[in-house]
């Protein structure tokens, strides 16, 4: 395995290699600890001091299952501190069997010119593009599979991506010519401002991924994918409804964010409901079970057609349908997909785009519930990066400075997603404390509060939720290094076996020991490296903190009210 850096200032490659030190890291673990070693924390986003960091999963290109995904890194030019965002899509896989443990972009063009990466067998090379700019991803895709065939790997930027606003995405090919995200903190922007288009990713001659003990990684890998498929979430609930399922899960809890937070329960969440979506789907003859990348067992991606049968969009979560027809109070699910489609093209983050809607529509730039202005505002303002568009297009938190708004819902300036904090209290500590600003991937109490997976703490109490979020974030941060889905977290909860499998995969991978004590070693050293990264940015312990709105509202039908003290915040760091 090597290291390829690519200097985008001398316009220059390299290959090293790897560290003893970086040897058994991937994904998140080996961004943030690049990120950590060698970008000022406080540097400008988009200045040539950042770095763009892309290293596979530890596990990413192995047989094991759920396995393909990418973490990417950098400095959040939407949060200002340390960022790592994963995706699926074909490019994990590809890198690691071609044997790149990591590429790592640094510096920024002399000249205004733009540049596509290409990486093979041979390396990395550097070569001027001029066809597809300012075109939006689908058309890339399309451009590069016609130049490189359909096999191709590609990771792009659209045109808010190219015009460096915030809540812009690196957007992956999936095995289907569609689109995954690199969603969260704008990674978008910074591939913008290194003036890289796309990289395309040959796998033509590569080989397999080296494993020190593959009898035992065959053995656990057996375990694992059994017990991915015998949990009710990951092996029923997921791959039937998609994420989804969770609308009327959390309307009856009463934690579904509903107007820009101001209720729990939606009136119409029926009509946007993971059941109703499934009968659309069916209906249409779409396929209501997708994989994401090569591999996935759980399947619980979608491809949702219009109403003439014609591809719409696929990928369609929960967040997205939750934002723009909970919060926004959209109710045809058809607007959904499409304002879901077009932020797939353009490239930008689905979820920031969502809470940053609902706040445009909190400053009466277009009604509650108009569908068809969120799609005109998506396409012909944020898409064009229009005056208008680039407010929109730097997040709910530029939104809500723009005109003036208190109810901005941010932590570390980015959209806080999916579930009211006041009601569901596990992850309101997981949006204050997680190092990437409010991001309930980073420790989904979600799965304890609600679903029951994991043992249970009582949503609307504060007793344990410090502790819950604490402990899954330490384990996320391990998933999120392996190259797995997060989703293998829910049968890791309640199964003994699928989590030790998990630890074995890797020592089998690297010929190490590897066991639950020393995973959670892992977890902690990223989390502490990511924390010190921002206290250096900056952020102290008052980053850690939800709005203000919060703590002075109540959220019905609860009644429920944030009210978790500093000090017990920031006990969260107490490990």
């Amino acid at each position: 395995m090597n290291i390829i850096r690519v200097n985008m200032t001398d316009l220059t490659v390299k290959t090293e290699a790897v560290p003893e030190a970086w040897r058994t890291l991937g994904g998140r673990a080996l961004t943030s600890t690049i990120v950590a070693a060698e970008v000022p924390p406080t540097c400008h986003p988009l200045g040539p001091n950042n770095k763009l960091v892309f290293a596979p999963g530890m596990l990413s290109g192995t047989p094991a299952a759920n396995s393909g995904r990418m973490s990417v890194g950098g400095k959040s030019p939407l949060t200002y501190g340390i960022k790592e965002s994963n995706a699926g899509g074909t490019t994990a896989q590809q890198f690691a069997k071609l044997g790149i443990q990591a590429l790592i972009i640094e510096g920024r063009p002399r000249e205004e010119k733009w540049y596509r990466l290409h990486v093979d067998r041979a390396g990395v090379s550097i070569h001027e593009e001029s066809a597809v700019i300012g075109m939006q991803n689908f058309a890339v895709i399309e451009e590069m599979e016609k130049r490189f065939g359909d096999k191709v790997g590609i990771m792009t930027i659209g045109v808010p991506g190219e015009e460096r606003l915030a809540m812009a995405n690196i957007s992956v090919k999936d095995p289907d010519h569609k689109i995954r995200s690199h969603g969260r903190g704008g990674m978008g922007a910074v591939m913008g401002a290194k003036k890289i288009k796309c990289i395309t990713v040959d796998g033509t001659g590569a080989g397999k991924v080296d494993i020190a003990d593959p009898d035992k990684f065959k053995a656990a890998a057996r375990v694992f994918a059994k017990a991915l498929l015998d949990h009710p979430v990951s092996g029923q609930g997921l791959p039937t409804y998609g994420t989804n399922i969770l609308v009327n899960i959390l309307h009856e809890a009463g934690g579904l964010p509903t107007k820009n937070f101001r209720y729990g329960q939606c009136d119409h969440h029926d009509k946007i409901s993971g059941e109703t979506m499934y009968e659309t789907i069916v209906a249409r003859k779409g396929h209501p079970k997708h994989g994401c990348h090569a591999g996935c067992l759980i399947q619980c991606s979608q491809v949702y057609n219009d109403k003439d049968g014609h591809y719409l969009t696929s990928g369609f979560e929960y967040e997205t349908i939750w934002g723009l027809g909970a919060d926004c109070l959209i109710e045809d699910l058809d607007d959904v997909a499409t304002c879901d489609s077009i932020m797939d093209d353009i490239g930008v983050d689905s979820i920031e785009g969502v809470v940053a809607m609902g706040v445009v529509m909190e400053a009466g730039i277009i009604p509650w519930g108009d569908g068809k202005g969120a799609i005109r505002l998506l396409r012909e303002e944020v898409g064009k990066a229009t005056p208008l568009g680039r407010i929109i297009g730097n997040g709910t938190g530029s939104v809500g400075q723009a005109f003036g708004l208190t109810r901005v819902p941010v932590v570390k300036n980015q959209g806080i997603p999916a579930y009211d904090p006041r009601s569901v209290k596990g992850i309101g500590i997981t949006y204050a404390t997680s190092t990437m600003g409010a991001d309930h991937t980073s420790g989904y109490c979600i799965a304890t509060n609600i679903l029951k997976v994991g043992g249970y703490v009582d949503p609307l109490g504060k007793e344990g939720q410090v502790e819950l979020s604490r402990n899954l974030q330490i384990g996320t941060a391990v998933i999120d290094s392996t190259g797995m889905c997060v989703f293998v977290a829910f049968p890791m909860l309640d199964l003994p076996e699928c989590a030790a499998a998990l630890n074995d995969m890797v020592g089998a991978r690297y010929g190490i020991e590897m066991d639950a004590e020393k995973a959670a070693d892992l977890g902690k050293r990223i989390l502490k490296l990511e924390h010190e990264f921002n206290l250096a940015a900056g952020m102290n312990h008052a980053a850690d903190r939800l709005p203000e709105f919060f703590s002075l509202e109540q959220v019905p039908p609860h009644n429920a009210i944030w009210d978790f003290s500093d000090a017990e915040i920031d006990a969260f760091w107490n490990f």
